[in-house]
């Protein structure tokens, strides 16, 4: 993405910034509440907010911290007419990485018993994610403003869910020994 680029990123950290502004810290935190959703490495979420002021799309300003004088960020007029430019244009899928669907590409390599062994760990990380999300979800109660919107991505989120327990019972059913 050339310096001056909106990417997806972009947009998240814009969208995470919303109304009331928002610290690279807590970007970072709001994002990783529920870490389906984290699109990048912690360090991003400090480096793209600075990104997005240089350019404009956001307002930085000091203000009391914990420990130390921080950094909050607020959206500008260009960046909330990037959000409603970016809201117009048509939605494409997303490619997305999979580590159930990279384990299933190579079980012939692997092996029937260790793909399904492997991906019955799974289980533990869904059962994680779920947790998150009714986290998120209390949360999301704290955002009147929002909070139909954060209900409609955490149902599409838990169906997500689901997707990967009907795969794990799949694979096991299919890959059982005889």
């Amino acid at each position: 993405m050339a310096s001056d680029e909106l990417g997806l990123f972009s947009y998240e950290v814009l969208a995470l910034v919303g109304r009331g502004g928002a610290s690279a810290h807590d970007l970072r935190r709001l994002a990783q509440e529920v870490r389906m959703v984290a699109w990048a490495g912690e360090s991003q979420y400090y480096v793209e907010p600075k990104r997005l002021a240089r350019l404009g799309y956001l307002e930085a300003r000091k203000a009391p911290g914990r420990t130390r004088e921080r950094t909050v960020y607020t959206l500008t007029d260009k960046g909330r007419e990037a959000i409603r430019a970016y809201a117009r244009t048509p939605v494409r899928f997303t490619p997305f990485k999979s580590d159930a669907l990279l384990r299933l590409l190579l079980a012939d390599l692997a092996g029937e018993g260790a793909t399904r062994a492997s991906l019955a760990t799974l289980r533990t990380d869904l059962d994680e994610l779920e947790a998150q999300l009714d986290a998120a979800a209390a949360s999301a109660e704290a955002l009147p403003h929002r909070e139909r919107y954060l209900g409609l991505a955490q149902r599409f989120l838990r169906r997500q869910l689901d997707l990967h327990r009907e795969l794990i019972d799949e694979v096991e059913r299919d890959l059982a020994p005889e």
